[in-house]
């Protein structure tokens, strides 16, 4: 059974060792369209049956540079490349890599590419970090264009899903939600 974050609880400053799993330009499975995938090191979720169980150490894999981050760009800058996916480990908890990499692309791109997540909170467990003081989980959301939340749920796996592993996890519109102070489903789902 997947652990659950109280409020506060869990802050990147602290897990963070600013480590990335691993890297993948130009794939077509973390989102919609032909992407560019950063995977960070670190989840305590420690989902049943997690995808990507190697990562859940803050220490694995290697250290997130200027190399890396000047290959994501210029992956990036592909006319082909629709965005960004961010992946885990958990991102929100490695919010120092992820809004380097994100405003980056920002900066280059503006909203041109968009950027996806994949995240062990719900939308409704980052509001209430966000109202708990971390500012960096707000400063990611609000950067964010497609969130894809929840904990993977073994005994809710289902294979014909598009973008998640499980019924209960959801592929929401970020702006639209932080709009609206609610998850709203992205229109694509």
């Amino acid at each position: 059974m997947a652990r659950t974050p109280v409020p506060g609880g869990w802050r990147a400053a602290r897990l963070s060792q600013g480590r990335v799993a691993g890297y993948q330009p130009f794939v077509m499975v973390d989102g919609e369209g032909v992407r560019c995938s950063l995977y960070v090191s670190g989840c305590p979720f420690a989902c049943d049956g997690c995808f990507n169980e190697a990562a859940w150490s803050f220490r694995y894999g290697e250290p997130y540079d200027e190399a890396l981050a000047d290959r994501v760009l210029a992956d990036l800058a592909h006319e082909a490349v629709q965005g960004l996916s961010l992946l885990g480990g958990e991102p929100f908890l490695s919010t120092g890599v992820c809004l380097d990499v994100v405003g980056r692309l920002r900066a280059a791109h503006g909203r041109a590419k968009d950027v996806w997540c994949w995240t062990g909170y719900t939308f409704e467990e980052l509001l209430a970090e966000v109202a708990a003081g971390q500012d960096d989980k707000a400063a990611l959301l609000a950067e964010l264009d497609v969130l894809v939340d929840g904990r993977f749920e073994i005994a809710e796996r289902d294979l014909t899903l598009a973008f998640r592993g499980s019924r209960n996890q959801r592929v929401l519109d970020v702006p639209r939600s932080l709009a609206a102070g609610r998850a709203v489903p992205w229109a694509g789902a």
